[in-house]
C-alpha cells in the first residue's frame, strides 16, 4: 500500500490476506478520511486535482474484499468534490478472469467508473 498526498497517487498492490483485516485496513480508511479533508482544503488554493488510484492485486481474500469496497467508496466520496478528478485503474493479468470479474463487480456495486488495465 502506497498513499502519497503530495503526488495524489494511491496504490494497492500484491496479495491481501491479513490475519486481522480490521487492524490492517482501518488506518488506511482513516488516512483516506484525512486525505479527503486535505483535498477539500486545497480546492481554493490549487484548482483541479487529479487523483490516481491503482489496484493491482494478485489475490485478495473475502475479508479483504469488504474493506476494499469501503476503500473504493471512500475514494468515490473524495472524488465527488468539485475540484477532484478521479482516475481509478483496476490492473489484472489477462489470464486471471476472476480478478477482472472482481473489478467489474466492484464497479457495478459501487457505481464508480474503473479503467481496466490488462497485463
Amino acid at each position: 500500500v502506497r498513499l502519497n498526498h503530495k503526488t495524489n497517487v494511491l496504490a494497492f498492490k500484491g496479495d491481501s490476506r491479513p490475519e486481522d483485516v480490521r487492524k490492517f485496513f482501518m488506518p488506511i480508511l482513516d488516512w483516506l478520511s484525512d486525505y479527503g479533508k486535505h483535498l477539500h482544503f486545497l480546492k481554493d488554493q490549487v484548482g483541479n486535482i487529479k487523483v490516481t488510484v491503482d489496484f493491482e492485486f494478485e489475490y485478495f481474500n473475502s475479508s479483504s474484499a469488504k474493506y476494499l469496497m469501503d476503500i473504493i467508496l471512500k475514494i468515490g466520496e473524495i472524488s465527488d468534490s468539485e475540484n477532484v478528478t478521479l482516475i481509478l485503474n483496476w490492473h489484472y493479468d489477462e489470464m486471471d478472469e476472476d480478478m477482472f470479474d472482481s473489478g467489474e463487480e466492484f464497479q457495478d456495486m459501487l457505481d464508480i467508473e474503473f479503467n481496466f488495465v490488462k497485463h
